[in-house]
Parts: C-alpha cells; sequence; structure tokens
C-alpha cells in the first residue's frame, strides 16, 4: 500500500470537490438560472450538481482513511469503480456528441483520481 499515492488520489478529489462545489456552483448555477429551462429542471439540476459535488468529497475522505489505516484497503474499490465509470462516461458522452465534456476537468479528475487510488493499494 502506498500512503502518498492514496493521499494524493485523496487531495484530487477533495480539492476538486470543494473547486467543484463554490467556484464551479457560482459559474453551473449562473448559466442553468439564465436558460430557459423549467423550474423543476433547474432544481434538479441545482441537486445533480452537487451529488457530483458530494460524491468527490466523500471519495477524498475515504482513500484519506484508507491511507491511514490500510486494513480498510477494500473502502478504496467502490471509488476507484465510480471514479473509473464516471471518466468512462464524460469519455464516452464526449465521443458521442458532447465534445464540450471532453474540455471540462471532470474527466480529468476522475480518472487521476481512479488511477492514484489503484496504485495506491495495489
Amino acid at each position: 500500500m502506498e500512503y502518498w499515492l492514496l493521499m494524493g488520489g485523496a487531495a484530487l478529489s477533495l480539492v476538486g470537490g470543494l473547486f467543484h462545489g463554490v467556484a464551479g456552483h457560482k459559474i453551473y448555477m449562473g448559466n442553468i438560472n439564465a436558460s430557459n429551462l423549467e423550474s423543476i429542471a433547474k432544481s434538479l439540476s441545482l441537486v445533480s450538481w452537487h451529488m457530483f459535488t458530494i460524491l468527490l468529497i466523500v471519495g477524498g475522505g475515504t482513500l484519506a482513511c484508507v491511507a491511514y489505516e490500510p486494513a480498510m484497503a477494500l473502502m478504496a474499490y467502490p471509488i476507484i469503480l465510480v471514479n473509473a465509470g464516471g471518466a468512462l462516461m464524460f469519455l464516452a458522452f464526449g465521443l458521442g456528441g458532447h465534445g464540450q465534456l471532453l474540455r471540462l476537468p471532470g474527466m480529468y479528475l476522475m480518472s487521476g483520481t481512479a488511477i492514484l487510488a489503484w496504485l495506491g493499494i495495489s
């Protein structure tokens, strides 16, 4: 188990979550609120946005716990899977007609977290 790789994945996820939840919220919700979407769509968009923020923060915290307590290594697998799956989703949708997703940091943040966590527990 590699402490620094796990802590790198944790830091990447936590910093990403904080940036996503604060600066990203202001940018994203400014665009959403200025759009013609129905009120319910705006509300659901806000919830979806912050569910991703929560995922990043909880994942980062979990990886930090695993780094400090190697006996909890199994807890890293769901974090690795959700981040790898999310990165693949960004890639698939980005290549499938939503090219703007490839310019956003989500795919890179999630793949970096998954790779560092995997290497950290390997």
